[in-house]
C-alpha cells in the first residue's frame, strides 16, 4: 500500500518535471523568436553602421556631411515603410498566427540585405545605384515594421505569468545584440581591411552575412510553437482579427502607444544610431575608436535590459517609464553639450552610458506595456501599427533632422528637440495606469481557466 506521503512526494516530483519541461519549452520558443529578431535588427543596423563607408559608393562625390545626409534620408525612407509593414504583418499575425508572420518577415529582410550587397556603385550604374538602394531599404522597412509588433506579441504571450517583463525584455536584448553584431563585424573588418578596401567592397560583406543569417533563422522559426492565446482565440474573435475597425474600438490604448513611444524612439535612435556619427562628425574621434566605444556601451546596455525587465515584474512598469521621462528630459541637453567639448574617448563612453541607462527605463519594458493594452485578436496590430507610425515620423527622422541642423550650423537645437519629445512622453507616463495590474493578457488567461 502506497502511503499518502509517498503519493505527495511522487506528485511533487511530477510537478517539478512538468515545470522544468514547461520552462524549457518557453525558453526554446523565446530563443527562436528572439534570434530572428536579432538578425532582423542586425540587417537594419548594418546600414547605419557602414553608412560612413558606402555613402560615397552610392552617391556623387561631395563633402562627407552631404553624403551622410543622403544615406540618412534613405534610412528615414525605410522607416516610412514600417507602418505599412506593421499593418500588413500585424493583420497577418492576428489572423494566421504569430509564427507564420515572423517567418514571412525574416524572408523579406533577407531579400533586402542581399539586394544591397549585390548592387553596383554610382560610378558603375549611375542614378540606378541609389534607386535600388531605396527599393531594398523599403523592403527592409516593410519587414521590420511587421517584426516589431509580432515579435513583441509573441514574446509577451509565450512568457509565463509574473515573468512577462523579464521575458519580453529580450526583444530589446536581441535588438541591441543585432546592433552589437553589426558593430562587431565592423570592428573586425576595420582590423583586417584597409580604409580603401572598406570603402570600395568591404562594406558589402556584412550584408551578405545578414542574408545568410536570415536563411538560418527561417529554418529555426518553422519549428516554433504557436502561442496559447492565439490558438485558443474564439471563432467569433477570429472573424474581426487584425482589422483597423477592431483596433479603433481601443482609441485610448492606441493613443497611449503613440505617447509612450514618442520620446522613447527618439531617445533610443539618438543615443545609439546617431551618437556614432556624432562622435565622428562633431566630436572628431577616429572611426575605429568610436566603434569600440559603441560596442562596449551597447554590451553593458544589453545586460541592463533583463535586469530592468525583472524589476518591472516586481515594482510595475510605470515607475521605470517615469524614471526615463524625468531623467531624459533633464539630462539630454547637458549630455550632448558636454560631449561636444570633449576629446577623451573615456568621457565620451561615460556620457553615452548615461544616455543608455536613462533610456533603459523605456527599452526594457515598452514591448510588454503595449502588449498588455490589447486583446488577442488585435494585439499584434495594436502593438505594431501605432508604434510604427510614431517611429516613422519621429524615430526615423531623428538622424536626418540632426544632420540637417548641423548642416546649417544649428546642431544644438536638436538636443532640445529630443528633450522636448521625451517631456511629451513623460505626460503620457504620468497619466497612464499600471499595465501589469490591468493586463489584458492575464485577464484573458484567467477568464479561459475559469470557463474550463
Amino acid at each position: 500500500m502506497v502511503s499518502k506521503h509517498s503519493r505527495q512526494q511522487g506528485g511533487f516530483r511530477v510537478n517539478q518535471t512538468n515545470d522544468r519541461a514547461n520552462t524549457r519549452r518557453i525558453t526554446g520558443n523565446i530563443f527562436k523568436g528572439s534570434i530572428g529578431n536579432l538578425i532582423e535588427w542586425y540587417d537594419w543596423y548594418v546600414y547605419s553602421a557602414f553608412a560612413v563607408y558606402f555613402s560615397s559608393e552610392f552617391f556623387p562625390k561631395g563633402d562627407t556631411t552631404s553624403q551622410l545626409l543622403n544615406t540618412a534620408a534613405i534610412f528615414a525612407i525605410g522607416f516610412l515603410m514600417r507602418p505599412l509593414g506593421s499593418l500588413l504583418m500585424g493583420r497577418y499575425a492576428d489572423r494566421h498566427g504569430r509564427r507564420a508572420a515572423l517567418t514571412l518577415s525574416i524572408t523579406v529582410m533577407a531579400s533586402g540585405s542581399l539586394i544591397i550587397a549585390l548592387t553596383p556603385g554610382y560610378s558603375t550604374i549611375g542614378i540606378f545605384a541609389p534607386i535600388i538602394l531605396v527599393l531594398a531599404r523599403l523592403l527592409q522597412g516593410l519587414s521590420l515594421g511587421g517584426e516589431y509588433g509580432t515579435s513583441a506579441t509573441y514574446l509577451s504571450e509565450m512568457a509565463s505569468s509574473g515573468r512577462r517583463g523579464f521575458y519580453s525584455s529580450f526583444q530589446y536584448v536581441t535588438l541591441i545584440a543585432g546592433q552589437l553584431l553589426a558593430l562587431g563585424v565592423q570592428i573586425i573588418l576595420q582590423q583586417v581591411l584597409s580604409e580603401a578596401d572598406m570603402h570600395t567592397w568591404g562594406w558589402r560583406i556584412p550584408f551578405v552575412i545578414g542574408a545568410l543569417g536570415a536563411l538560418a533563422v527561417l529554418w529555426l522559426r518553422r519549428s516554433m510553437d504557436e502561442s496559447e492565446q492565439f490558438t485558443k482565440m474564439e471563432k467569433k474573435s477570429r472573424e474581426s482579427a487584425g482589422t483597423l475597425r477592431a483596433l479603433m474600438k481601443y482609441p485610448k490604448a492606441v493613443l497611449t502607444v503613440v505617447g509612450l513611444t514618442l520620446g522613447g524612439t527618439i531617445a533610443f535612435n539618438t543615443y545609439t544610431t546617431y551618437l556614432q556619427k556624432f562622435m565622428v562628425n562633431t566630436v572628431g574621434l577616429p572611426k575605429e575608436t568610436v566603434s569600440w566605444i559603441n560596442f562596449t556601451a551597447l554590451l553593458v546596455f544589453v545586460v541592463l535590459q533583463p535586469i530592468a525587465g525583472m524589476l518591472s515584474d516586481r515594482i510595475g512598469r510605470r515607475p521605470l517609464l517615469m524614471a526615463f521621462g524625468i531623467l531624459g528630459t533633464l539630462f539630454t541637453v547637458p549630455m550632448f553639450l558636454l560631449m561636444e567639448q570633449t576629446k577623451s574617448p573615456m568621457v565620451a563612453f561615460l556620457l553615452m552610458m548615461v544616455g543608455l541607462i536613462i533610456v533603459t527605463g523605456y527599452t526594457s519594458i515598452n514591448a510588454i506595456v503595449k502588449a498588455e493594452l490589447f486583446p488577442t485578436e488585435i494585439r499584434a496590430l495594436g502593438v505594431g501599427f501605432p508604434y510604427a507610425i510614431t517611429v516613422a515620423v519621429f524615430g526615423g527622422t531623428a538622424e536626418f533632422i540632426a544632420l540637417g541642423l548641423k548642416n546649417i550650423g544649428s546642431e544644438s537645437l536638436f538636443y532640445y528637440y529630443v528633450a522636448g519629445c521625451i517631456a511629451i512622453s513623460l505626460i503620457t507616463y504620468w497619466r497612464m495606469g499600471e499595465t501589469s495590474k490591468e493586463s489584458r493578457i492575464e485577464a484573458e488567461l484567467h477568464s479561459k481557466k475559469s470557463v474550463s
